[in-house]
């Protein structure tokens, strides 16, 4: 897609960047998705049980594809949808692993791939926040004057999409952040148990999920929803073949487990919705 003669074009450090980004979500990905019963010897700490594992491996592998969508992009616009829930997400992530530290695989104890991903682990959301920071100035900094400002416009979306984006990111918004700051006493409303670090690792993913859907549903622009509805449309993919390989780990047929079920046909249909009318712009 090229950009338009007034967008601000993609700068080769943010593609670069957001190409980087998602090679390592995806990587990530892999072994949380793929081989959720090595954690332990393979991963950055001990994930339990396997359908959390497979849970947050599933949302990496969904933001790896909302990156590469934003690299794949002509213009700013069109990209920085991709790069503020990545530095959201990231950032609270660093945080939770600072306050977790003693649950990851840093002791001599621990095999030694594990201790690899785990130095890596650190490195990574030590400096992706970082580069995010100083990468997004550099993009900023370069937006081209325009000679005739361009109104902000209105929202795109139907309203009834709209209220159900908005009404997505709220509870996403709210219970990631509840998740975060009160682990223990929020995980008791999440379909399978959760420790602590495994709480606050899922609060973060939901806060960086619920801000890219508050995001979606303010665009003014049907280019910047198309990376979020299809990053919704593929979480949900992912989430339901997750439920098929360990979803007995869900207190069936409890309120959370209702609740869990009903939040993913709601994101699945805003994400089918929202791509649909990207489509056909």
């Amino acid at each position: 897609m090229s950009a338009s003669a007034n967008a601000t074009p993609l700068i080769a450090p943010m593609r670069r960047l957001l190409y980087v980004a998602a090679f390592l979500v995806f990587l990530a990905g892999l072994v949380l998705f793929v081989f959720p019963l090595r954690t332990a010897e393979w991963f950055a700490w001990t994930v339990n049980p396997p359908m959390t594992a497979v849970f947050l491996g599933a949302a990496y592998w969904a933001s790896a594809g909302l990156e590469v969508t934003g690299a794949r992009s002509a213009d700013w616009d069109s990209a920085r949808l991709a790069v503020w829930p990545v530095f959201v997400f990231t950032t609270l992530t660093l945080g939770v692993t600072l306050l977790h530290l003693d649950r990851f695989h840093l002791s001599p104890d621990n095999a030694p791939l594990a201790q690899v991903a785990t130095w890596a682990w650190l490195a990574i959301y030590a400096i992706v926040p970082l580069a995010m920071l100083v990468v997004s100035r550099m993009q900023i900094r370069s937006r081209r004057p325009d000679p005739k400002p361009r109104s902000e416009g209105r929202p795109v979306l139907p309203p009834a999409l709209r209220v159900l984006l908005a009404g997505i990111a709220a509870v996403l918004l709210l219970y990631g952040v509840a998740l975060l700051a009160v682990p223990v006493s929020a995980a008791t409303w999440w379909p399978w148990p959760l420790s602590e670090l495994t709480a606050r690792a899922v609060g973060a993913w939901l806060v960086g999920l619920g801000w890219a859907a508050a995001q979606g549903q303010l665009s003014n622009d049907l280019r910047m929803v198309g990376p979020v509805a299809r990053t919704s449309v593929a979480f949900v993919i992912l989430q339901a073949l997750a439920l098929l390989r360990h979803g007995d780990a869900l207190a069936w047929p409890s309120a959370p487990a209702i609740g869990f079920i009903t939040v993913l046909l709601a994101i699945g249909v805003a994400g089918g919705w929202a791509l649909a009318l990207s489509r056909r712009r």
